[in-house]
């Protein structure tokens, strides 16, 4: 295993991310928007599609741990004689903040009136600028911030705000911005258990921390949907819990149930990505903007080919002012990883080997 984190870097997983995203945000908009064959425009709440998403992506964890071989890193008890993985305190928490990510990244690309873009500028840009104040609150691993990870995440923020000043802006609701909060906070509080207990050189301890933090955060999910849609069979139709009720009952016979299965599938593959880039052991304010990069070039060409083929709104401008301030970041990030190839060129074959497994 050591041979694969020796061939693939960091670059490699943001362009996982990045195939996973475009997929995975299109057929959340176009299914929740109506675009989809046969649906003429009528929209589907995102509430409906939950739970058949939560079952796809509990499932490809499943699938993926089960066939990496990655249960035997997590933590181990003994329960009836039997040895079984089991999460220690904090991932158990960050797998929680982590079921909170899927939950709220679902959900931000299904209310009306907001882009796939503009959405994604508010949730990214938040995590940039908690990236650096992450890094510098750190109890057992501070980290050093580079100054080019300084200016991207400043180019973020910048970015942030010009998205917020736009017309786009008066399309917010209050349930979208709390949507949006939640996930915000959820990510903080994962990034600080990442930066305290698995950004190291040691390999086996990010696989660990991973498979720990998935085993939580997907049944989590899962179970935490079943049972409000559970409790939204004794509520109205139009209640938050009453559409995820019609969506375990009635949505598996509507004909969409395959589009919200590989909504999942593409979920679990930016979950699984984007958790490879974080746990890389450089900064935040390093690794959370390349991730976000990626997402963010996602998420352009997704409303560029929705706008093309399927009618949708094109960027306005100023999403694309602060798509140009993103990009802008890329190049401080780019001398980054520059730099840091430089360094690792002097190394010997045996310190190259612990460089690059991270």
């Amino acid at each position: 295993m050591k041979k694969f984190f020796l061939s693939i870097g960091i670059a490699a997983f943001c362009f996982g991310y990045f195939a996973s995203y475009i997929p995975y945000s299109m057929l959340t908009k176009m299914l929740t928007s109506g675009l989809l064959p046969g649906m003429n425009g009528q929209r589907m709440s995102g509430f409906v599609i939950l739970p058949m998403v939560a079952t796809a992506t509990f499932m490809a964890m499943y699938l993926y741990l089960t066939l990496s071989g990655w249960w035997k890193y997590a933590t181990h008890r003994k329960i009836f004689g039997v040895s079984v993985p089991w999460p220690r305190w904090f991932t158990f928490v960050s797998g929680l903040c982590t079921a909170g990510v899927i939950v709220t990244t679902t959900l931000a690309y299904t209310f009306e009136g907001i882009s796939i873009v503009f959405a994604m500028l508010l949730m990214r840009g938040g995590t940039l600028v908690i990236a650096p104040i992450v890094d510098l609150i750190a109890v057992k691993r501070k980290r050093k911030i580079f100054w080019p990870s300084w200016v991207a995440a400043g180019l973020s923020l910048a970015a942030l705000f010009v998205t917020f000043s736009g017309k786009a802006g008066t399309a917010l609701t209050l349930v979208a911005i709390i949507n949006i909060v939640c996930y915000i906070m959820s990510y903080f509080l994962r990034f600080f258990f990442m930066s305290n207990w698995a950004k190291s050189t040691d390999v086996d301890e990010k696989r660990g921390f991973f498979t720990e933090e998935q085993m939580v955060a997907n049944p989590a999910f899962w179970v935490s949907i079943m049972v409000l849609a559970l409790i939204g069979a004794k509520m109205e139709p139009a209640s938050f819990a009453g559409q995820l009720w019609v969506g375990l009952t009635q949505f598996p016979f509507s004909g969409y149930l395959g589009y919200a299965f590989l909504i999942g599938i593409f979920s679990y593959g930016t979950g699984l990505f984007g958790s490879l880039i974080f746990l890389d052991r450089r900064e935040n304010t390093f690794t959370v903007p390349a991730s976000r990069v990626s997402s963010v070039l996602a998420g352009v060409i997704g409303t560029y080919l929705l706008a093309i083929f399927y009618g949708s709104k094109f960027p306005g401008s100023d999403e694309l002012e602060a798509l140009a301030l993103i990009f802008a970041a890329i190049i401080f990030l780019s001398y980054h990883a520059v730099v840091e190839k430089k360094k690792k060129a002097k190394y010997t074959p045996k310190e190259l080997v612990r460089a690059v497994e991270t």
